[in-house]
């Protein structure tokens, strides 16, 4: 087995951003493999959290948010390159694995054990995932995905690296990343950590939108309604989670950022953390209210994005007042 860190996926502790008490259990595949790639590494993942204050509505959807790869190199020394894949995937995976770089890849959810009940033998879906162990004689596979840390083998492990031919043919590689310690770079702790990050965060209050993102939000959705509510039910899962579920996780981790500063003895703006938490629950509340609102046909009351409106033009104040950006 090629392992980088040694982790058991029955032991295995997960980030307080993945615990109990979450308005958004998961935020996106991308982020939370992140997550929980950083604190399976050692690293205080919280830190990296101030990107989050610059999400805005494009055109179509929330901004699918990512840890932005400079932040990482700055407070973890981590880089993350892209992979060209030339050979079969699983000997990429290993080789880099074997040199004590993670790679993160998309791979089918359909094989995914930890996906059982939404994905796993139902729906062929991409998922990024972070390999941090892997035997491919053995057929065996440790990887963050979500909310925690997995194991996967035998025919799952053959079927998603196709090791016995093309029974599942792709029509394009998956694109792959390999994590690597930057030379000569150190990763951050303690009151550094903590400058650093609200070096980040003064530089993502500096981008965050010209406008109020949700004004044009609230109008494509309410030009968005009357298709909506004639299509079937499965639509409504694809567009909440382009929408509401990405701003709605994105600004509940602004929030725990906000609370996390405070803890390390930065006098955060309690009004703004509450602002960005409130904002969270409040979508949460009209995501199930879209999906009662798509199964009878009826229209849905888009209200309280205008009270959405008025938080985020609090919270982003008090944060810039507070802050600079």
């Amino acid at each position: 087995m090629r392992q980088i860190v040694p982790l058991d996926p029955a032991s295995y502790q997960r980030h307080l951003i993945h615990g109990e008490n979450r308005t958004w259990a998961e935020t996106n595949c991308y982020a939370d493999v992140v997550i929980e790639l950083l604190h399976g590494l050692g690293h205080e993942p919280l830190a990296a959290l101030p990107f989050t204050v610059a999400i805005d509505f494009d055109v179509d959807q929330w901004t699918f948010f990512k840890f932005p790869h400079a932040d990482l190199l700055e407070l973890y020394a981590l880089g993350i390159h892209e992979l060209a894949p030339w050979r079969p995937l699983a000997e990429h995976v290993e080789e880099q694995v074997a040199a004590g770089r993670p790679v993160l890849v998309e791979l089918d959810s359909f094989f995914l054990p930890d996906t059982a009940g939404t994905a796993y033998k139902l729906a062929h879906v991409k998922s990024t995932v972070a390999v941090n162990a892997i035997d491919v004689a053995g057929r065996r596979m440790g990887y963050f995905h979500n909310q925690g840390y997995h194991a996967l083998e035998g025919q799952d492990f053959a079927d998603i690296f196709q090791v016995d031919g093309l029974v599942h043919p792709r029509m394009l590689p998956p694109y792959i990343e390999f994590v690597k310690r930057a030379p000569r770079g150190r990763a951050l702790s303690g009151p550094p950590l903590v400058d650093a990050s609200l070096e980040l965060l003064r530089r993502h209050l500096g981008r965050i939108p010209e406008h109020n993102p949700f004004v044009p939000f609230k109008a494509k959705f309410q030009g968005d309604m009357d298709w909506l509510l004639r299509s079937e039910i499965d639509l409504f899962h694809a567009y909440s989670f382009a929408t509401l579920r990405q701003y709605g996780a994105c600004f509940e981790l602004t929030a725990t950022y906000l609370r996390w500063l405070k803890e390390q003895g930065v006098d955060a703006p309690s009004a703004a953390t509450e602002a960005f938490d409130e904002i969270s629950r409040a979508t949460k509340a009209l995501q199930f209210q879209f999906a009662r609102a798509m199964a009878r046909k009826r229209p849905l009351d888009l209200a309280p994005l205008d009270r959405m409106a008025g938080l985020w033009e609090q919270g982003m104040g008090d944060l810039i007042a507070r802050f600079g950006g």
